[in-house]
């Protein structure tokens, strides 16, 4: 089973209470929030409804708020990505 990953990009304000009314449907409150819906037609049709508003991605598994966060976490240490001329 699919799931849709649906990321809130824009914000809501000025809106309609229709369309910020699909978006508290999907469960999206605030901008960067991530959410996973499965693959079906009503998912499908809301997000139609806000295509402007959000990001959207099919993948194969709904991830973990543990795995979401690893995800988001950088790598450590550090890279030098040119050397600053010293005089």
């Amino acid at each position: 089973m699919s799931f849709f990953r649906i990321t809130l990009h824009r914000s809501a304000i000025g809106l309609p209470q229709r369309t910020r009314g699909v978006l508290a449907a999907l469960g999206l409150r605030k901008r960067s929030q991530t959410v996973f819906h499965p693959v079906s037609p009503q998912f499908a049709g809301m997000l139609l409804k806000v295509k402007e508003l959000v990001k959207v991605e099919e993948v194969e598994r709904a991830l973990s708020p543990k795995e979401m966060r690893e995800e988001r976490k950088p790598e450590p240490g550090f890279w030098i990505e040119r050397a600053v001329p010293r005089d």
